[in-house]
C-alpha cells in the first residue's frame, strides 16, 4: 500500500506511484520512458487539481507540447518499489514554462531528477499550430495557483 504521509504538504503536486512489471526493462529496472509517462501524468493531474481539465483544453485547439526534457538518473528504482515524484512549477522562460520533479525512491533519497519545458500552442479551427504568448485566463490562473502551491493538496 502507497503511504500518503510521503507527500510534504507544502508541494505543488505530489504525485506516488509503484513500479509495476510493465515499467521496467528484461534486466528489472525502471524503463526511461516511464518516467516520461509518469511526469506527463503528473502535469496532468496537477493541472486537475487546479480546476483545469487538460482534455478540456485540447477540445479547445490548445495543447501545451513538450520542447524540452532532461533526466538525470542517480540510482534505479525497480520492480516492487513506491517511487514519489515531487514536482514543481518554475517562473517562465519567455514562452516556455519550466516544471522540475524530483523522483524519491523508497528509502525517500532523490534517485532521479527531471526538468521538462512546455509551450503553449493553438490549432484552433485546424490552423498550423501556433505558440501562444499569452496564456488564457482560466490557464494562467491555474498556472499561477501551480507556481504558488497547492498548500497540502497532495495528489495521491
Amino acid at each position: 500500500m502507497l503511504q500518503a504521509h510521503r507527500c510534504p504538504p507544502s508541494q505543488p503536486w505530489c504525485l506516488q506511484r509503484r513500479v509495476l512489471p510493465q515499467h521496467t526493462d528484461h534486466a528489472g529496472v525502471m524503463w526511461h520512458g516511464a518516467y516520461v509517462a509518469w511526469l506527463e501524468e503528473g502535469r496532468v493531474e496537477a493541472l486537475a487539481r487546479v480546476g483545469l481539465d487538460y482534455a478540456e483544453l485540447s477540445r479547445r485547439g490548445l495543447e501545451m507540447p513538450v520542447v524540452s526534457l532532461a533526466i538525470d538518473y542517480h540510482q534505479p528504482l525497480r520492480h516492487g518499489d513506491q517511487v514519489t515524484l515531487l514536482s514543481e512549477v518554475l517562473a517562465f522562460k519567455g514562452v516556455k514554462l519550466p516544471w522540475a520533479c524530483r523522483f524519491l525512491g523508497p528509502d525517500d533519497r532523490q534517485v532521479a531528477m527531471a526538468r521538462v519545458e512546455l509551450v503553449l500552442v493553438s490549432s484552433a479551427g485546424g490552423q498550423v499550430p501556433k505558440v501562444l504568448r499569452r496564456y488564457p485566463e482560466d490557464l494562467a490562473r491555474a498556472v499561477a495557483q501551480l507556481q504558488a502551491g497547492l498548500g497540502g493538496m497532495g495528489i495521491v
